[in-house]
C-alpha cells in the first residue's frame, strides 16, 4: 500500500504510558525518592516497623470508611492470598453460593469446588460482559463474590440485592474496586484487596478486613481443615489481634510498605475516597465518549451500569477483524499491542490471558485523564495501521 494512504500517526503521547491493570501506574509525580524513609535493614517487628505497618492499616481504614469495629490486617500473597485465607479458614460450616463472571471469580470457584472439595457449593455463572442473576442468591448460604471483575470490566452496580439481615457471610474480593468505588461495608463480612491495584503500590502484599460477624464465625467454628501458617489468624481459638495491629504473619517488604504509605498519603491529598472515585469516573467518561464515536470497538460489559471505572475492557467489533479466524485475530491483536508499546504510547493494553481477546485500559485514580485522552488517538491509529498493512 502506498505510504501516502497510511493513517497519520498522532503527534503527542501520554506522559505516562502505563495502563496495566496490575501492577498499576504509580501515582502522578512518583519517583524513587518516595521510598527514602523506608525502614530497610530493620526488622518489621521493631517498634518503628510495627508503627509503619499499623499506619498502613489505619490510613487504609480511614480512606475506605471501614467501620471501627472491623479488624483490618496485612496478609501475604497479594489479594490472592487474602481471598484464599478467607476461603480456607472460614468456608465449610454451611453451603456457599459462588458468583462467577470473570477469571478471578472463576479461580475462587476452582478453589472451593476442586481444592476444598465443598460438595454444597452452588455456582451462579455469567459469561464475560454479564453479571449472574443476583436474585438467585440464597442468603442463608455463605456468598463469595468479586465486586469488580478485573478481567471482564464488569462491576456490581449497587448493593440493593444484598439484604441487611443474612444468615451467611459475604466474602468480597474487592481488589480492583477498593479506592475506586463505594463498598457497602454494612452488607459485607470479609473484604480483600491488594496494594498493587488502585493506589499503584508494589505487589505481593494483600489486605483483609473482617466484620464482627466474620470474627465470631472464625472463633466459634471448629477448624474444619489443616491450615498453613499464612492462613492462620487465630491464636488459642481467638482472633490474633496482633495481626490486625501490624504484627504481620510473615516478613513483609519494608520498601513495599513505604510505597503503600506514599500511595495512601497521596490518596488523602486527593480528597480521600470521593476524590479517587471522581478521578476514576472521569477516566471512564473519557473512554465512553471515545467508544461512542469509534466504530471499531465496544465495551465488553453489555450494560452501562455494569461498566467498571478501573478495569475498562473493550472488544473489537470491526467487521474486517471479526471476519478473521481465531489465529489471525490473535496475530493482528498482538501486532496492535506491540506497535503501541514500540511507539511508547501505551503499555500492557492486552486483555487478561483467560478473557476474550480485546483491550483493557486501567482507569484507576493514579492514571491521569489527560493521559487517557492522549492514548485514545493512538488506539485508533494502531488499529487502522495494522488493518491497512496486514
Amino acid at each position: 500500500m502506498p505510504m501516502s494512504s497510511l493513517p497519520t500517526k498522532p503527534n503527542q503521547k501520554p506522559n505516562n504510558p502505563c495502563f496495566s491493570s496490575g501492577p498499576c501506574a504509580k501515582r502522578p509525580g512518583w519517583n524513587l525518592s518516595a521510598l527514602q524513609d523506608a525502614l530497610v535493614g530493620r526488622s518489621h517487628r521493631s517498634g518503628e516497623g510495627r508503627a509503619k505497618l499499623n499506619e498502613v492499616i489505619t490510613l487504609s481504614s480511614e480512606i475506605l470508611g471501614i467501620p471501627k469495629d472491623w479488624k483490618v490486617g496485612i496478609v501475604p500473597a497479594s489479594d490472592t492470598g487474602a481471598v484464599e485465607l478467607a476461603l480456607w479458614a472460614i468456608l465449610g460450616s454451611r453451603p456457599v453460593d459462588m458468583l462467577s463472571f470473570d477469571s478471578f471469580s472463576a479461580e475462587w470457584v476452582t478453589d472451593v469446588v476442586k481444592q476444598l472439595k465443598l460438595s454444597d457449593a452452588r455456582i451462579l455463572h455469567a459469561d464475560y460482559g454479564e453479571l449472574p442473576d443476583l436474585r438467585q442468591i440464597n442468603w442463608a448460604h455463605d456468598v463469595v463474590m468479586v465486586w469488580n471483575g478485573t478481567t471482564s470490566g464488569v462491576k456490581i452496580p449497587n448493593d440493593e440485592f444484598i439484604p441487611q439481615h443474612r444468615d451467611g457471610l459475604v466474602i468480597c474480593d474487592a481488589t480492583s474496586a477498593a479506592f475506586a468505588m463505594d463498598l457497602p461495608w454494612e452488607k459485607l463480612d470479609v473484604v480483600t484487596w491488594s496494594w498493587q491495584k488502585a493506589l499503584g503500590g508494589e505487589a505481593a502484599h494483600g489486605m483483609i478486613a473482617l466484620s464482627p460477624k466474620a470474627v465470631k464465625r472464625l472463633e466459634e467454628t471448629e477448624q474444619l481443615r489443616p491450615l498453613p501458617k499464612i492462613f492462620r489468624v487465630l491464636k488459642q481459638g481467638k482472633l490474633n489481634d496482633k495481626i490486625f495491629e501490624g504484627d504481620t504473619i510473615n516478613t513483609p517488604s519494608m520498601l513495599c510498605v513505604e510505597d503503600a504509605l506514599d500511595g495512601l498519603r497521596w490518596a488523602q491529598s486527593m480528597g480521600g475516597l470521593p476524590g479517587l472515585k471522581k478521578r476514576c469516573d472521569q477516566n471512564l467518561k473519557e473512554i465512553s465518549q471515545w467508544v461512542a464515536q469509534a466504530p471499531w470497538v465496544e465495551f465488553l460489559a453489555s450494560k452501562e451500569e455494569f461498566r467498571s471505572n478501573t478495569s475498562i475492557c473493550l472488544k473489537i467489533v470491526d467487521p474486517w477483524f471479526v471476519g478473521l479466524d481465531d489465529k489471525e485475530q490473535k496475530i493482528v491483536f498482538s501486532k496492535i499491542t506491540k506497535l503501541l508499546a514500540t511507539e511508547k504510547a501505551g503499555y500492557d493494553l492486552a486483555s487478561y490471558r483467560d478473557a476474550p481477546l480485546g483491550l483493557r485500559i486501567w482507569g484507576g485514580a493514579t492514571v491521569e485523564t489527560t493521559d487517557i485522552k492522549l492514548l485514545l488517538p493512538w488506539l485508533d491509529w494502531a488499529f487502522a495501521f495494522i488493518k491497512s498493512t496486514y
